[in-house]
């Protein structure tokens, strides 16, 4: 038996102990703090001489100088494995619902619990064959997970060419049992089972290529797929002031974005807002299955009154199962909410460490510790030629929306599309409250560029128009002008705005936004006789209501197409060539 590597606690400093080591530690090694029978989760963080400091992620109340510290040798992982989806973990990837049948609605210090289901057998179905050839990644058999065919893969971390020595027949097995044996070309033999073990801070990278995300992610929310897409395999941020409707959205896009798996990550939120998701997640209805949402998810949740510490590992834990799923030719949403909380976890942990502080006392690595954590998305091509994706979405909560703080900023360098919330619009009820106006993407949308550079420019001269009103008022602006400004807030209520709530209204599909922003942009490019201003905002009035009735009609319904000869008959009145 291998002797323990064991430390003595020389200080503590809140969640931060520092450890004095005999022998040798290994930076992100895990190690554990014996208090009484109790061991308390700690991660190596850094390391100085003969003395290493300690992230712990529990409570260090009752720890005290000279306790004993044992480290395991082994870095902060995970299991990966059959029967992930559906779960519900904390960030250490304890199972919550597990815990809360051991320790009750109060969970106890030091508890840590298998994250997987031991005892079910699962039913195995062998792809490879004795004497076939397997790299780092490659595919021995699979199991039925839910709707998705599970894919057991060798062991990411394998160097070169091994043989297939031995693999199980077709049966139930559990996730523990062996189900293969392979060999390596200098005769190492290893054991393989349905579940493997990954550090969380190591990227997965068991694919031929790396490939450039081009095909738009269809979120089925019109403001984003038109205006602000994202590309399957790419990244975007929602930051936004409290209030301004981000865990909605999220929640949204969520149910409705064409993605196998969906990964949430409640990194420091409040704990209503935790316990909202816990209570409607597994009942809300999946459109693309028919079944529950939860099926094909997972939830990782660190409320703010979880230590800080776990809220780092919450994220890391959540973007390797994301990369996980991505080995299976799946394309998987990881939804952090919020990476804000993220960042004050390292704040005051560099703090701890007594770090020369940057901007807003965040550490001075902020910026590259973000950039790691989005480029770990991508549309990847795997070892068998099939795709893959994982696409990030960080919500980002500056204080009183200020988007110039460093977290923002660091992450405004890294994604490819910006969807800025405006408390403006979530005050004024116009949701989604993404700013038209300063919100950007890199991506490509689904409507050509003409069309969408003239709902453009109308949304700019109408908010043009409607400063100078705000000045001079309606009497001081001409009848052409106001016309702009009508027409900008009609392409704001009948487009941009988006009833969540609503069955139909809530879930734009791709045939059905191309269709109508092809009307809304040809009526922005009529011209119109009226007579005054009151005619113009009557007609307006009118015609926005008749599109919001619109959107409300299922797409391509007899009622969807005598509604649209009505819009015809409605335009009529006042167009001309």
């Amino acid at each position: 038996m291998l002797e323990i590597n064991k430390g003595k606690i020389v200080g503590i400093n809140g969640n931060m102990i520092t450890v004095k080591f005999d022998t040798f530690v290994t930076q992100n090694e895990v190690a554990y703090a014996v208090i009484g029978d109790k061991k308390l989760k700690c991660e190596v963080i850094r390391i100085k001489g003969t003395n290493a400091d300690l992230q712990v992620f529990e409570s260090t109340n009752g720890l005290k100088v000279n306790d004993v510290v044992e480290f395991t040798d082994e870095l902060l992982s995970i299991e990966l494995g059959p029967g992930l989806l559906t779960m519900v973990f904390d960030g250490l990837q304890n199972p919550l619902d597990k815990l809360a049948e051991r320790a009750g609605f109060f969970l106890e210090k030091g508890l840590y619990m298998p994250p997987l289901d031991e005892f079910k057998k699962w039913d195995f179905t062998p792809i490879v064959k004795v004497g076939d050839s397997v790299n780092a990644g490659d595919y021995l058999g699979q199991v039925p997970e839910g709707i998705y065919t599970h894919y057991i893969s060798t062991p990411f971390d394998l160097k070169g060419t091994w043989k297939v020595e031995n693999i199980i027949a077709k049966g139930n097995y559990k996730i523990r049992e062996k189900i293969a044996v392979i060999t390596s070309e200098i005769g190492e033999k290893k054991e393989v089972t349905m579940v493997q073990r990954w550090p969380v801070k190591i990227p997965i990278t068991c694919y031929k290529e790396k490939i450039s995300p081009e095909e738009t992610l269809i979120t089925q929310q019109r403001i984003i797929d038109t205006f602000f897409p994202v590309a399957v395999g790419g990244t975007f941020c929602t930051p936004g002031p409290f209030g301004a409707g981000k865990t909605v959205l999220q929640h949204t896009i969520s149910q409705h974005a064409q993605t196998d798996i969906v990964i949430i990550c409640a990194c420091g939120e409040r704990a209503g807002e935790v316990v909202e998701i816990l209570k409607e997640y597994p009942y809300l209805e999946d459109p693309k299955t028919g079944r529950t949402l939860i099926e094909r998810s997972i939830i990782i949740c660190n409320t703010s009154s979880m230590p800080v510490a776990a809220r780092e590992a919450s994220v890391y834990t959540a973007i390797t199962l994301a990369e996980y799923y991505r080995q299976m030719g799946l394309n998987t949403l990881l939804l952090a909410d919020s990476t804000s909380r993220w960042a004050q976890a390292m704040r005051e942990m560099s703090g701890r460490l007594e770090e020369i502080p940057g901007e807003e006392g965040f550490p001075a690595y902020l910026e590259s510790l973000v950039a790691n954590f989005y480029e770990r998305a991508g549309l990847v091509k795997l070892n068998n030629g099939s795709l893959g994706s994982v696409t990030i979405g960080g919500a980002v909560s500056p204080a009183g929306g200020n988007f110039e703080e460093p977290v923002t900023q660091a992450t405004l360098k890294m994604v490819g599309a910006f969807l800025g919330l405006s408390r403006q619009r979530a005050e004024a009820r116009r949701f989604p409250s993404i700013h038209p106006l300063e919100s950007w993407s890199h991506y490509k949308s689904i409507v050509n560029n003409k069309m969408l550079e003239a709902a453009r420019r109308i949304l700019r001269k109408g908010n043009e128009v409607n400063q100078m009103m705000n000045v001079v008022g309606e009497e001081g602006t001409s009848t052409d002008d106001f016309v702009i400004y009508l027409k900008s807030e009609f392409l704001d209520s009948v487009y941009l705005q988006q009833n969540t709530f609503d069955l139909i209204d809530g879930a734009s599909d791709k045939e059905r936004q191309q269709h109508v922003f092809t009307r809304v942009v040809n009526i922005l490019d009529m011209g119109f006789d009226f007579k005054n201003k009151d005619e113009a905002r009557k007609f307006f009035v009118e015609l926005r209501q008749m599109f919001i009735d619109w959107n409300y009609m299922k797409f391509k319904s007899e009622r969807f197409q005598y509604h649209e000869g009505s819009i015809n008959s409605k335009l009529k009145e006042f167009a001309h060539a």
